[in-house]
C-alpha cells in the first residue's frame, strides 16, 4: 500500500485514474487477488454498514450503561431545527445511528476504529442519498477511505490509546472527507486538500470515554466528525486548497498524540471523564453494568 498521499496522488494523475482505481490496483498486486473480488469483499462491508443505520434509525437500542440510545431517532422525527430536511442533519442522524449500535454490542464495520465507525458511513451514505449516487460509488468512496486510513495508520496512528480521538475520529472525518470529495467527482488532488481540511480540523482532539466505555463523548463525536468532513469536502470541492500537504498534516497528527498526556488517551483519566459529572455518571452506570 502506498506509503504516502502524495505518491498515491501523483500515481493516480499521472495515469489519468482516480484514487480508488489505484488503491485497488495496487492492493490487488500486493494480495495477489482480483480487484473484483475486492471490491465484493468491500460491498459486503457497505451492506454492514447500511444495516447498523438502519437498525440505529429504529431508536431501539440501549447500551449497557443506559448512557447511549434513542438519539439518532430523534433527529430523524423530533422537532425540526433550523437545518431540518437538509443533507447536513441527515448526516449527523446516520452517524449517531451507526454509534449507538456499536454501544449497544451491535455489528458495525471498524472505519477506522470502532470508537469512529459513524464518520464513514455517515458521510458517505448521506451523500449518496442525497444525490442519487450508486453502489458501485460507494465500493469506490470505500476503496479511497481505505487508501486514507492505511496511511493514517503508518504514518501515525489510528489508535486512540496512542493518539487520543484525533486518531479515530479525526482519521474517520479525513477519510470520509476524501472518499466523499472523489464520489462528487472532486480529483485525486481534491481528495488530498480535503483530507488535509478535516484533519487540521481535529488535531489535538482526546479520548476521554466516560468509564472507559466507548458511549460517551465518543457517540457525539462522531456526528461533529462527520460535520468536520462535510466542512472540508464543501471546502475542497469549491476549489479551496490547504496550505500543509496531507501527509504533514497526518504526520502533526502523529507527534501531538505521542505527545499528549496519558490522561487524554482513551484512560478516562482526564477530560470529561475526570468532570464530577463524569465520574459520577461513570461510578453510577459501571455499577448498572455489574448487576446486569
Amino acid at each position: 500500500m502506498y506509503g504516502s498521499l502524495h505518491d498515491a496522488i501523483r500515481d493516480a494523475e499521472a495515469r489519468g485514474v482516480s484514487l480508488a482505481t489505484a488503491a485497488l490496483a495496487l492492493e490487488a498486486r500486493d494480495q495477489g487477488r482480483p480487484v473484483a473480488e475486492i471490491r465484493e469483499a468491500l460491498a459486503r462491508a457497505l451492506a454492514v454498514m447500511r444495516h447498523a443505520v438502519e437498525q440505529g434509525l429504529t431508536g431501539d437500542l440501549r447500551s449497557n450503561s443506559g448512557l447511549v440510545g434513542g438519539d439518532a431517532a430523534k433527529l430523524r422525527t423530533g422537532p425540526a431545527g433550523p437545518l431540518a430536511g437538509t443533507l447536513f442533519r441527515d448526516v449527523l442522524m446516520r452517524a449517531l445511528a451507526v454509534q449507538e449500535v456499536n454501544a449497544a454490542m451491535g455489528v458495525i464495520v471498524a472505519a477506522p476504529t470502532a470508537g469512529g465507525a459513524g464518520v464513514l458511513p455517515a458521510v458517505i451514505l448521506g451523500i449518496a442519498r442525497d444525490k442519487g449516487l450508486g453502489d458501485e460509488v460507494l465500493i469506490d468512496a470505500l476503496a479511497t477511505a481505505g487508501l486514507i486510513g492505511a496511511v493514517v495508520a503508518q504514518r501515525a496512528s489510528l489508535s486512540g490509546a496512542e493518539g487520543g480521538c484525533q486518531a479515530e475520529t479525526g482519521a474517520a472525518a479525513g477519510m470520509a472527507a476524501g472518499a466523499a470529495t472523489q464520489m462528487l467527482g472532486g480529483t485525486p488532488s481534491m481528495v488530498g486538500h480535503a483530507v488535509a481540511l478535516a484533519q487540521q480540523g481535529t488535531l489535538g482532539l482526546v479520548c476521554d470515554p466516560l468509564g472507559g466505555l466507548v458511549e460517551l463523548p465518543c457517540v457525539f463525536r462522531n456526528a461533529t466528525g462527520a460535520a468536520i468532513a462535510l466542512a472540508a469536502v464543501e471546502m475542497a470541492m469549491a476549489g479551496i486548497t490547504f496550505a500543509i500537504p496531507a501527509d504533514e498534516v497526518i504526520d502533526t497528527m502523529g507527534e501531538i498524540g505521542r505527545e499528549m498526556d496519558v490522561r487524554y488517551r482513551e484512560t478516562a483519566g482526564g477530560g470529561l471523564a475526570a468532570t464530577p459529572t463524569g465520574r459520577k455518571l461513570s461510578r453510577e452506570r459501571l455499577v448498572q453494568i455489574r448487576r446486569s
